[in-house]
């Protein structure tokens, strides 16, 4: 069972000792684009299901941060997708033209966006200097989601940003843009199936 201190705080700690110098860069440079953050600190969340509370406290939606590669592994990529929704590796190839999609191994994690496995993040783009991976971000996380839940590069705390700020502001500062995919979300078309049955 994770530790979660239901207690959330505006901004950057007070007192950065003891945190890994990823995480303090992290909070620079959000300070630097004058972004503003809700953060909670808490135990590490390795688990989409350990960071339901987490998320439940922050007032957001999960959200699933997948980081993959093709079968020659010289293409990079982070998928953002909403966390209730099952991940297809074959409904995204499609979408993006790039056959036999796994997920990268924690030494590209380490090489492209300094982080490790659990600490997968929007923010490690920042420490992706020379664009070796493509953000994709599907379009259900846009949708009427004001705020966006996503580690400061370190699984021990989360933020909550808002989505705008991320798009327009983070982005465009660590010269990233994003293409947007559609995954299907098969609860929805099973609902849709039962509806439309006799």
């Amino acid at each position: 069972m994770c530790r979660l201190t239901p207690t959330l705080f505006s901004g950057r700690p007070a007192d950065c000792s003891g945190r890994l110098e990823k995480e303090i860069r992290t909070y620079d440079l959000l300070d630097q684009l004058h972004i503003p953050y809700q953060r909670l600190d808490h135990d590490a969340l390795p688990t989409m299901e350990a960071c339901h509370e987490a998320d439940r406290i922050l007032g957001i939606e999960v959200c699933k941060n997948l980081f993959l590669t093709n079968a020659q592994k010289t293409k990079f990529y982070l998928l953002l997708m909403p966390g209730a929704k099952k991940f297809r590796t074959k409904d995204l190839s499609r979408q993006i033209n790039s056959a036999r999609l796994s997920f990268a191994g924690p030494e590209y994690m380490e090489k492209f966006l300094d982080i490790t496995p659990g600490s997968v993040s929007i923010l490690g783009l920042m420490n992706d200097k020379e664009n070796q991976v493509k953000l994709l971000i599907d379009q259900d996380v846009l949708n009427g989601h004001p705020y966006i839940g996503c580690h400061p590069c370190i699984n021990t705390s989360s933020l909550r940003i808002k989505t705008s700020d991320i798009l327009e502001r983070f982005l465009p500062a660590v010269r990233h843009d994003y293409v947007l995919v559609n995954l299907p979300d098969e609860e929805a078309e099973a609902g849709i199936v039962e509806e439309a049955a006799p």
